[in-house]
């Protein structure tokens, strides 16, 4: 069972006029293991649906070591997460949501995010529950990872050093699985046990057999 949305992506007209930026830049991922984030001046570009067509391959081609579901009004946080994770304790690739591409359905962006990856993280700020969306993340999540074996256990409610959700107001079926807590002495260790690298290549291996299967 997967989370589910209708694909009816818009596209953004090209610039009537005008010389696009040389100096705008596009982040491509490589590999699933090895994948690392580089910067390339675009030359030619001369429209922004060229853009919005390799942000969506980008996010469709690799295979992510987490995401990081979060508030709106959390973005800087999660980004901030999202490189402590890859440049301290080298999980990577990781990927926020506020990263998936614009214009797609927010639905299937959300399938993308939580399908295309091993680990889903729940940054648990005060925020978190303000948004009504946050909360329909939280439940979606969690059931994928019931009613998909491979997905199971691998929801992560992470609570951030600064701002985070407390205890007494998190509500119950997240705090039934044992959260990250980074302001705790024992978070580095919380870490390493979490991501599994045995755990994340059989489910790029599972990932990778559905794309085959749906490319036939």
């Amino acid at each position: 069972m997967k989370i589910m949305g209708n694909r009816s992506p818009q596209r953004k007209p090209p610039p009537a006029t005008g010389e696009v930026d040389k100096q705008q830049i596009i982040k491509v991922e490589y590999t699933h293991s090895n994948a690392v984030t580089e910067c390339c001046p675009l030359e030619d570009m001369t429209s922004t649906t060229q853009t919005e067509d390799i942000n969506e391959e980008r996010n469709e081609n690799v295979f992510y070591k987490f995401v990081i579901l979060h508030a709106e009004t959390d973005t800087l946080e999660a980004t901030r997460v999202k490189d402590m994770l890859q440049d301290k304790f080298c999980i990577k690739p990781g990927l926020i949501f506020g990263e998936m591409p614009a214009g797609q359905p927010i639905l299937k962006n959300l399938d993308n995010a939580v399908n295309g990856s091993a680990w889903t993280i729940l940054l648990l700020t005060e925020t978190f529950l303000r948004e009504t969306w946050c909360e329909f993340q939280s439940h979606a999540t969690l059931i994928n990872s019931i009613h998909m074996d491979h997905k199971y256990n691998t929801v992560i409610p992470l609570r951030p050093k600064d701002n985070n959700l407390p205890r007494e107001k998190t509500p119950l079926p997240l705090n039934l699985i044992n959260a990250l807590e980074e302001g705790k002495a024992e978070f580095t260790k919380q870490v390493e046990k979490t991501f599994q690298e045995s755990l994340y290549q059989k489910q790029y291996a599972i990932w990778r057999a559905e794309k085959q299967d749906m490319e036939q």
